[in-house]
């Protein structure tokens, strides 16, 4: 069985359906995680240790620096999309009510009660503190609008966020994983995220048990059978639909010509 750690903000349900239904790896056990790559770290040996960790990782500052504690040839890292910049705003303020992307000067003079640092970590206990004071008609949070979008409730609008990324380091989506631990259970994940079908050679197929075997045989010899119609020539080469026809006529006709 795959376990994979998926990062709060993500939503990779497409591809968890996909890989239980198209490949045969005993199964997935994908649980949601503040920090996916932290799940990723633990021994293996732990019971909330992941193969491979969805993760949220910077752009900018030379990525998680958890990742390079060893040695940069350590990880897979495979690079999915990068997330938009977002801001969460009180469902009562002008901005939500506008309902489009916010400038930075637009919020110059709003309290910030989270923003991303420099190195471009996002702290997601952080961001659902903030969350709760922005609920209360109190500032702004600045983090990836869909982390925002996940996280926050009824008095609380994620909106688009156009400050430059000379500004505002960026976060983007990855796959990672040890190297030492690559499996054709990860490899068929990797795939399946990155778009591959059901139908490539490289993904593992379910296999067929014997009875599900014998049943396709069936199946493929009674669709076999099921061509030869009438009309179609039998092994002798005559047409049997003629032949029978041809019978009967020639034996009305004989009796005619007794009479």
């Amino acid at each position: 069985m795959l376990k994979l750690a998926f990062a709060t903000g993500t939503e990779p349900g497409k591809w968890f359906d996909r890989f239980r239904r198209f490949t045969a790896h005993g199964g997935l056990d994908a649980r949601d995680a503040d920090d996916a790559v932290a799940r990723l770290l633990l021994p293996a040996d732990d019971p909330d240790h992941a193969n491979v960790a969805l993760a949220r990782l910077p752009v900018t500052a030379g990525g998680d620096p958890r990742l390079r504690a060893g040695t940069s040839d350590d990880f897979f890292v495979v690079r999915l999309y990068e997330e938009e910049p977002g801001i969460a705003v009180p469902k009562e303020s002008v901005y939500a009510e506008v309902g489009e992307a916010v400038q930075p000067g637009d919020v110059a003079e709003e309290h910030v009660n989270y923003r991303l640092g420099a190195d471009g970590m996002v702290d997601v206990d952080a961001v659902r503190a903030g969350l709760q004071v922005v609920a209360a008609n109190v500032g702004v949070v600045i983090a990836p609008r869909p982390l925002l979008k996940v996280l926050s409730k009824k008095l609380v609008v994620p909106l688009g966020f156009l400050e430059e990324p000379d500004t505002l380091p960026r976060t983007e989506i990855a796959l990672v994983w040890r190297k030492a631990a690559d499996s054709e259970a990860i490899q068929d994940f990797v795939g399946i995220a990155k778009g591959r079908t059901a139908a490539s050679s490289r993904q593992e197929k379910p296999k067929l048990s014997a009875r599900d075997k014998a049943k396709a045989k069936q199946a493929r010899r009674e669709q076999a059978a099921g061509g030869r119609g009438v009309g179609k020539p039998a092994r002798n080469g005559k047409n049997t639909k003629g032949n029978s026809r041809g019978g009967s006529r020639g034996h009305s006709r004989g009796r005619g010509g007794r009479r």
